[in-house]
């Protein structure tokens, strides 16, 4: 690689982030974890253009998928240190993330993509039977692992009990399995439109692809850790505007999702609104589908308690929210008008949280 490609953002952010966290500099004044949030900041984005840099390499819907396990990988392992370092006091921290998560994909995520389309392109179409094929999986997790822990017997309050938990982490786990046998081998055809092999794509060589590689995962580990470190003043700002501790998910997952939004968003604004929902839909899919059995193993493994059951005014919302996306999706094309309603119900679910 070039010297000129080596002092590009993507690679500066990353190393000047590892260096700032091991300097022992975050939490010791407001100036210097603001500091550390650019850096983080910097470093997101930079695993965007990494993981994009290897999805253009293996193709697609490989390319979606990399992206959607990736960001799943540093909300688990922020959600376990969290839920670790907090003890009892972090018990709602899995279910308020990975439903902040699902809440910011399916209305802010796609609401913006399917606006900005609409507003370029008027119109823009994608193939139904992917986004059929996304939802059954997508709504059939929400319900088991969100829902339905209000209405079992077994254990009081919106709590699974062991071989609960067990079983409906399977659960998740053969839906996703299944679902990428789907995607990768049986009806890939689903997740790719013909409009897309009209675009000539960069294909980079296999040593920058490598070297990309290396860089992200070099990005994910250090954007889960300075948010770590981050947490406690993350905390402190929530408690000053006397928000509810549920807020605390909202901002982790925004942080979480950052790459995807933004790789969506361009994906959407390039005539790309297949990419947008495989990138969109795929990551809420992975967010539930990986993340809970994760947490769940930890906190089976480590005895800690963990609620998942949401209240009756979040399950009110994410209905909503579901049926919206579900009838948004359900003729191949988008205008402005869905991207609109979408985001209409995010902002009610954010100012729900700040005002209960």
């Amino acid at each position: 690689m070039k010297l000129k490609e080596l002092l590009h953002y993507t690679y500066i952010f990353p190393v000047l982030a590892v260096g700032y966290y091991f300097s022992g500099l975050m939490g010791t004044g407001v100036v210097f974890d603001v500091i550390a949030g650019l850096l983080l900041t910097g470093s997101v984005l930079s695993a965007v253009h990494h993981a994009e840099v290897v999805a253009h390499k293996v193709g697609e819907p490989f390319g979606t998928i990399i992206l959607a396990l990736c960001i799943t990988i540093i909300e688990v392992a922020l959600i376990i240190s969290l839920m670790v370092a907090g003890g009892d006091q972090a018990i709602t921290l899995a279910r308020d993330t990975v439903f902040a998560a699902v809440m910011l994909i399916l209305n802010g995520i796609l609401g913006i993509c399917i606006l900005v389309g609409g507003v370029k392109y008027y119109e823009q179409f994608f193939a139904r039977t992917s986004a059929t094929t996304y939802l059954i999986c997508i709504v059939s997790i929400l319900v088991l692992t969100l829902v339905l822990p209000n209405f079992t017997s077994s254990i009081n309050g919106p709590f699974y009990n062991k071989a609960q938990l067990t079983f409906v982490s399977i659960a998740c786990l053969v839906i996703y399995g299944v679902f990428l046998m789907v995607q990768t081998v049986r009806h890939r055809n689903y997740f790719i439109v013909p409009e897309d092999h009209s675009h000539e794509h960069y294909i980079p060589s296999f040593p920058k692809t490598a070297i990309s590689f290396v860089i992200l995962v070099i990005c994910l580990a250090i954007v889960v850790m300075m948010a770590k470190g981050l947490s406690a003043t993350i905390e402190g700002m929530v408690r000053s505007l006397g928000a509810p501790k549920s807020l605390v998910g909202v901002i982790i997952a925004a942080v979480v999702l950052l790459p995807e939004g933004l790789a969506a968003i361009r994906a959407a604004r390039s005539n790309q609104i297949q990419s947008s929902l495989n990138l969109a839909l795929g990551s809420a899919l992975a967010s539930i589908g990986l993340t809970i059995p994760a947490v769940s193993a930890v906190c089976i493994m480590y005895d800690i308690p963990l609620v998942l059951g949401l209240d009756k005014k979040d399950i009110i919302l994410l209905s909503l929210s579901v049926f919206i996306v579900m009838l948004s999706l359900s003729r191949g094309k988008t205008n402005i008008l869905y991207g609109t309603v979408l985001l209409v119900n995010l902002a009610a679910y954010i100012f729900t949280v700040i005002v209960p």
